[in-house]
């Protein structure tokens, strides 16, 4: 009998150990940022480092796809409230209330977000909306975001800014609007050397956000995705051609695959879902994005 209770103590001891263990190597913070008009047919040739680090000691794909239209507010709605425009009702390009009925409406008057879905199921945690374009605002719950800036259309006070936050607040959730390349792709075109110039800038930006984790001393339990609204055509977006629609998914940290270019098809509003998978949140009925389960160690 003696035994068999030291084998009980024992056996209990070990299991309180493994979940104290898997309890401090989980993923505590996630960094999402977005650039806007980046077109995922544009990385091969790009010269982005810090980008391309991250694709190198993560995992990444060139092939997801934003939702249609290809247009901004329609697929930055998508991407943080894990599902497409006929579920959310975002559906134009400067959409700021929803075109159609939502079909989901949570407490805030709105459909849920990645955001307020934290807001309510851990109600502590800090969160973060930094954005370049002013279209961002009327698309996450006032309510559900602890910290919320504005760069006023000024990427580098944008990086600047979410560099501070990260470093000083620690952010369960972050997310970073940054208004380019799209300006360019707009005011001169795609696929011209200005646009690839610009996409220097933007990998600056992202290298000066990832710094910005390691220096916060939380990158051992951070997990950073760096995604697109859109591509570009010409001086525009909205269309179906894959330059518009293929958009970069790049995801980099704590538990996931390194080097590992990924086979699943992915749209926009699975980010959300991976980030809520990430965080421990339960995803609501109306979603219907997926976790990217094979970007997971």
């Amino acid at each position: 009998m003696k035994a068999e209770r030291f084998l009980i103590v024992l056996f209990a001891v070990l299991l309180i150990t493994v979940s104290a263990f898997s309890q401090s190597k989980k993923v505590k913070h996630v960094v999402l940022i977005g650039c806007d008009g980046l077109g995922a047919y544009a990385l091969p040739d790009a010269d982005m480092p810090n980008l391309k680090k991250m694709m190198n000691e993560g995992a990444w794909s060139l092939k997801a796809r934003s939702v249609l239209p290809s247009s901004s507010a329609v697929n930055w709605a998508s991407m943080l409230m894990g599902s497409g425009p006929t579920m959310h009702g975002y559906t134009e390009w400067g959409s700021a209330v929803p075109e159609i009925p939502s079909v989901d409406i949570n407490r805030y008057g709105m459909f849920p977000t990645v955001f307020s879905l934290l807001k309510e199921q851990q109600p502590a945690a800090v969160s973060a909306l930094i954005y370049s374009w002013s279209g961002i605002d009327p698309l996450v719950e006032k309510e559900a975001t602890a910290i919320r800036v504005s760069s006023g259309d000024n990427d580098d006070f944008c990086a600047d800014t979410a560099a501070l936050i990260i470093r000083e607040q620690k952010p369960v959730l972050t997310f970073i609007h940054l208004d380019q390349p799209d300006g360019v792709g707009h005011n001169i075109g795609h696929h011209t050397p200005e646009y690839f110039n610009e996409l220097k800038k933007v990998d600056a930006r992202i290298g000066k956000i990832v710094r910005a984790v390691q220096e916060a001393g939380i990158a051992e339990h951070t997990v950073i995705l760096v995604s697109a609204d859109h591509g570009g055509k010409g001086k525009g977006h909205g269309g179906k051609s894959l330059d518009e629609v293929q958009i970069p998914w790049v995801i980099y940290g704590k538990g996931i695959k390194k080097g590992h270019q990924l086979n699943s098809t992915i749209i926009t509003f699975d980010t959300a879902a991976t980030i809520a998978k990430l965080l421990g949140l339960n995803m609501p009925q109306s979603w219907r994005g997926q976790p990217v389960m094979e970007a997971f160690k």
